[in-house]
């Protein structure tokens, strides 16, 4: 079977930020931030499985954008959670690291989905 690299990062990325949660839910005593962050982190790889089995491009392109919107909303909380000092910086830079790699394989799928299909979406 083909290498997905995509599915394989986004895997990853969804149990860094499993583990980050349970750090910042037990550690820091974070709720809210924390559980917006594990809720758009993990679905990103779960929109990701999603299109896989799309019934036709347009819903591949359609479940890839919402993917590449969840990781972007994952960016945000990221963000949130380093500015609000309940992440630091070296582990901020890490995991944004992966976040933004995620960001710009989706954005890359996407347009050349696009460009391939004469999508106009």
């Amino acid at each position: 079977m083909k290498e997905n690299i995509v599915k394989e990062k986004s895997y990853a990325f969804a149990l860094r930020v499993i583990k980050a949660y349970k750090f910042l839910s037990n550690e820091h005593r974070e709720f809210v931030l924390s559980k917006q962050m594990l809720r758009s982190g993990t679905s990103i790889g779960a929109l990701i499985m999603e299109a896989e089995h799309a019934q036709s491009t347009a819903d591949f392109i359609n479940k890839m954008n919402i993917a590449l919107k969840e990781a972007n909303e994952t960016e945000y909380w990221l963000s949130l959670l380093k500015d609000s000092d309940y992440m630091d910086e070296k582990s901020f830079v890490s995991i944004h690291h992966d976040c933004d790699e995620l960001i710009r394989l989706l954005v890359s799928i996407v347009k050349t989905t696009k460009d391939k299909h004469g999508s106009k979406k």
